[in-house]
């Protein structure tokens, strides 16, 4: 099965690039995992994604409630695509998708999407904050555990 691991974020905003972070020590246990991080979203992960069996997402998210480090996981189907798709601006992760499949691109069949609760995404600096960082060779493990990888 052909995999890809994508490490969303800014790694120049602490805890934001804290999905790259993951996927580069996702890679370092395992080097022939594919591996690729980007800043982009969107239809712009459209051509990221297509061509894969399989797609691991992570990504950084700030809710009102969430412990920094804690470690969420979704499938697509808890992501709705937007209504309008006639729009490719601004445009989220399933409507991406749901595009790709109108269009004929052979997407993914199976996409999981972690997503680790972060505390501070504003700050420049490339280190994540003392909770999140403290997290991530866990969050890694977990994910390998999650996808037998």
């Amino acid at each position: 099965m052909k995999t890809l691991i994508l490490g969303v974020g800014n790694s120049i905003l602490t805890d934001d690039g804290v999905g790259i972070k993951i996927a580069h020590k996702l890679k370092e246990g395992n080097p022939e995992l594919e591996v690729t991080e980007t800043s982009e979203a969107g239809i712009a992960l459209l051509d990221l994604m297509a061509g894969y069996d399989k797609l691991i997402i992570i990504d950084s998210i700030r809710t009102e409630k969430g412990k920094p480090g804690e470690l969420y996981k979704l499938g697509l189907e808890a992501l709705k695509p937007a209504a309008n798709l006639s729009s490719s601006h601004g445009i989220d992760i399933a409507t991406a998708y749901e595009i790709g499949q109108r269009l004929g691109y052979r997407m993914p069949k199976y996409i999981s999407i972690y997503a680790v609760e972060i505390k501070d995404n504003t700050t420049f600096g490339e280190r994540c904050t003392e909770e999140v960082e403290a997290r991530i060779p866990f969050i890694a493990e977990q994910i390998i555990g999650e996808e037998k990888l």
